[in-house]
């Protein structure tokens, strides 16, 4: 059986989830890894028997299936600090509320829980997403911040994340955190860290999307590889390297997604420097059977040749190991 291969709707919210889930369907789609995001889909009515059941007619009108859903822009203010101006143009006004900065925190917290719920209601195992991070603002460790801080801020996480794993592991939903600068976790030390802070408890694991390792120059295999018993759930996105020359560096200088300048642009998967073959037969090794959730986001390609060309792509990919070793012939 080879793969099972879904489309993000992160960045297809401004489309009502009938029109996304028609063009998945026509591209090839297996099915829909759906955003709790525009009108796809609303945690808050996870109780709501024929909301549940409406979201799911969408998909068998399609022939297609949820495996995972996502919640990344609640999760990322449960930690965050500081709750500014940019959270509110992204968590919504039940979240945002009156914008009192733990008053949001509370308010994503339980969403995340609700998504939870919603995920178990659609029959659905895995939820992928954020966490926030109290400390991501000090990454540079300039002016001088002390290890105290630091440890602090993996306590925070433990302590405000740990009651919503409650919540998954009652459920039997397991929680992907994407590993991604502005996280808790966001490259290859700061993920152990984070599964250290939560006691490696089940109900936390992680999102194995490639893109955000290779402009931090972290190894997408080996990250498969070692971290083989979290890897919960694949997106795929692929980076732009463009760092030669002296002048573009990894912070990308504030400038916008697809300036030239930048030391490093999101592309459509198949058209960066991802080594995707090694990577998908890595996940092969370890026995990945879970969704592959192709995530589009390429500011010089239009979505709706790159969402149909990644799919192609990443299908050249789709090979189980060999049955037989290939030297079996000479043992005659």
């Amino acid at each position: 059986m080879g793969h099972r291969y879904t489309l993000f709707t992160g960045q297809w919210a401004d489309l009502p989830l009938e029109e996304v889930a028609a063009l998945a369907a026509g591209w090839g789609y297996d099915g829909l890894e759906i955003a709790v995001s525009g009108e796809h889909l609303d945690a808050w009515r996870w109780d709501d028997d024929a909301y549940v059941r409406e979201r799911l007619d969408i998909l068998e009108r399609h022939g297609l299936k949820v495996w995972a859903i996502s919640n990344h822009l609640k999760g990322q203010a449960v930690c965050d600090d500081p709750i500014d101006f940019r959270h509110r143009s992204i968590v919504g006004p039940r979240v945002w509320g009156d914008g009192e900065p733990e008053g949001v925190r509370a308010r994503a917290a339980e969403e995340m829980k609700l998504t939870a719920r919603l995920a178990q209601r659609l029959g659905v195992d895995t939820v992928v997403g954020f966490t926030g991070s109290s400390i991501w603002q000090y990454v540079a460790m300039f002016p001088p911040v002390s290890q105290d801080v630091i440890d602090a801020g993996y306590q925070d996480f433990a302590d405000r994340w740990n009651p919503i794993l409650d919540v998954f592991d009652e459920c039997g939903v397991r929680f992907a955190h994407e590993v991604h600068p502005t996280e808790i976790a966001y490259d290859y030390w700061s993920t152990q860290r984070a599964l250290d802070a939560v006691g490696h408890r089940e109900a936390f694991g992680l999102n194995w999307d490639p893109s955000h390792f290779m402009w931090q120059r972290i190894d997408p295999v080996a990250f498969i590889s070692d971290f083989a018993e979290r890897i919960y759930h694949v997106d795929c996105k692929d980076t732009k390297l463009r760092v030669g020359g002296g002048r573009n560096g990894i912070l990308s200088s504030h400038l916008p997604w697809g300036d030239p300048r930048r030391g490093w642009d999101f592309v459509s998967t198949g058209r960066g420097d991802v080594p995707w073959e090694d990577s998908f037969r890595a996940l092969t090794a370890i026995g990945y059977d879970g969704p592959i959730s192709v995530e589009w986001e390429d500011a010089g390609m239009d979505r709706l040749r790159g969402a149909p060309e990644a799919l192609a792509f990443l299908k050249g990919f789709d090979f189980g190991p060999s049955g037989a070793s290939f030297d079996a012939a000479f043992e005659q």
